[in-house]
């Protein structure tokens, strides 16, 4: 196939520090790649792929302080279309800023929904264009606007490169707990601090900070860097970030927001890190409760000190075997796979997908699905797309 893929300019891909869309781009992008598809990258200039590369910035704009990030996004989408009839699929990873210029050109798009939906603003431009393509990174992303008539193709869990994150038997000793992500009132850094002093163990914290958190940082997370045993790290890259990650007793993820997926929890049991972590967004379909992990369900400070005594009593090897199935790049691809074929038979042959628009599973090859440990009732997987029994249209 002839794939198009629109990368955010907000990061490179891959992303040098921080950054999980761009990051799942480029897991996507290499292994289709590899699987011989003729893939174009419309992405930063510094970005590293297999693919074809189209640049479209001079860098990743947060770290070049873009004033006007929009107007470059804007312009890669008119290069994007204007071309549009050299591809067969167009896959966008920047949201609703595609749907304008999608419906203007024969070549169909399909959208990955990163971010949140909860919000008033993109439920309305959501419910404005029910006629695009989507896909959402779990199902707990679509609850806010599950009563919008949206066109949904598929669920696909963001992917990992296994060999990015190597499998580590055992933490290391003396032993330490990991924060990773962003410092911020929604990943809560500051419960993570005292959940670790309360438990008695240090923590490791790679993270960073975003302009819109700093004042939030210096009132409730800068002063707690004085607490015994808490090194934060800053900003960390992949390596250091599987490094900090493997080599932990447990990764803390005390979030207080629907989190849309939550890319370090895969990260984390790749390297066979369990984690401990409160409900909310897609935690509860990625972490298996008592086997590759510990959710919090009563969302106490005690109840996750309390979880983290018992983690030892888990099976790392267990955890790399769960993003092994289900959230590996491999088994994205996948599923994404899937979708193009998909959307591209309905496009040549809308009647050959039956009268309901959807095609029997057997077309994704029935002998890659497998039951998962996390999944709603009634659903099964293909590779690492979920699905009631049918491609949803």
């Amino acid at each position: 196939m002839r794939i198009a893929q629109i990368a955010p300019l907000f990061e490179a891909v891959p992303p040098k520090l921080y950054g999980g869309t761009e990051r799942v781009v480029y897991a996507l992008v290499e292994e289709l790649v590899r699987r011989g598809h003729d893939v174009t990258l419309f992405a930063t200039a510094d970005s590293q792929t297999s693919a074809r590369l189209v640049p479209m910035a001079e860098g990743g704009l947060r770290l070049l302080g873009t004033k006007d990030p929009i107007a470059l996004h804007v312009a890669m989408l008119e290069e994007v279309y204007s071309r549009a009839d050299e591809f067969d699929i167009i896959h966008s990873h920047v949201d609703y800023l595609t749907f304008p210029f999608a419906r203007g050109v024969a070549t169909p798009t399909v959208t990955t929904l990163h971010g949140r939906l909860d919000m008033p603003e993109t439920r309305r431009v959501l419910g404005r264009f029910t006629d695009q393509r989507l896909i959402s990174i779990s199902w707990s992303q679509r609850q806010p606007v599950a009563d919008l008539p949206l066109r949904w193709v598929g669920t696909v869990y963001n992917g990992v490169r296994l060999e990015h994150f190597p499998f580590r038997r055992e933490p290391d000793d003396p032993p330490y707990l990991a924060f990773v992500g962003r410092i911020s009132p929604e990943k809560r850094p500051d419960w993570a601090i005292e959940v670790a002093r309360r438990v008695g163990l240090p923590l490791k914290i790679g993270a960073k900070i975003d302009p819109a958190d700093r004042e939030w940082a210096e009132r409730h997370f800068l002063p707690l860097l004085g607490t015994p045993g808490v090194e934060y790290l800053g900003e960390v890259n992949e390596q250091q970030k599987a490094e900090l990650l493997g080599g932990a007793l447990a990764l803390l993820f005390p979030i207080d927001w629907p989190e849309p997926f939550g890319l370090v929890l895969a990260e984390a049991m790749a390297c066979g890190t369990p984690v401990v972590a409160f409900p909310g967004g897609a935690v509860e379909e990625i972490v298996v409760d008592g086997v590759t992990g510990f959710i919090c369900r009563t969302r106490t400070l005690d109840e996750m000190v309390e979880a983290v005594r018992r983690v030892d009593q888990l099976d790392r090897a267990a955890c790399r075997r769960h993003v092994e199935q289900h959230f590996s790049s491999v088994a994205m691809a996948d599923a994404y796979e899937a979708i193009y074929r998909q959307v591209l038979l309905e496009q040549a042959a809308p009647l050959a997908s039956g009268v309901d628009g959807r095609l029997p599973l057997t077309m994704l090859g029935e002998d890659r699905v497998v039951p998962h440990l996390g999944d709603r009732a009634g659903h099964v997987v293909a590779g690492g797309f979920t699905t009631p029994a049918t491609l949803e249209r």
